[in-house]
């Protein structure tokens, strides 16, 4: 059962939360995977709800993220998840079946064809906007040199929260 909420009803629970770790999940045809994000912005963007993930080329997640138009983000508030997202964040889905490693129920979205994590408590269902590519040479070198030693540089993507809910 789930309880429909405003998508900034439990922002400083999410902020919170948010570097420990969230699930993104997508699917794309007839693959479904779900990885671990730390970092993301959410507010009002174009005057509509919008959360904005990021998400390196290098990541099994991208190949998906790519061919979808929607994507949700979990975030298990109350409930400690905290093995599941580290395993999450450590395996491919190119290689394993996250969802059955970790533990962790794909829950049918409500509005979009890419499923949620349902032992998370906070629920946003997306719908892309907007996405692009970092620019390397905009970045600080602080930043270049402490995220992106490797220069897997993410893509961004701004999508409307189409739905927001707790899992009851």
């Amino acid at each position: 059962m789930t309880k429909d909420i405003r998508y900034n009803e439990f922002m400083q629970e999410t902020l919170r939360q948010l570097p420990r770790g969230a699930f993104l999940s997508v699917k794309a045809g007839d693959k479904t995977n779900t990885m671990t994000i730390g970092w993301s912005l959410i507010g009002t963007l174009w005057n509509i709800p919008v959360i904005m993930v990021a998400v390196r080329p290098s990541r099994y997640t991208f190949k998906l993220m790519e061919q979808a138009d929607n994507f949700t983000v979990s975030f298990p508030h109350s409930k400690d998840l905290k093995d599941p997202l580290a395993k999450a964040g450590k395996l491919s889905g190119k290689d394993v079946d996250k969802f059955k490693e970790c533990q962790i129920t794909a829950q049918p979205g409500r509005i979009i064809e890419s499923p949620a994590i349902a032992e998370c408590n906070l629920v946003y269902e997306c719908k892309l906007l907007y996405k692009h590519p970092l620019n390397p040479d905009m970045l600080p070198a602080e930043i270049k040199s402490s995220c992106y030693k490797e220069g897997d540089y993410h893509t961004l993507y701004f999508a409307k929260i189409v739905a927001s809910y707790l899992n009851e």
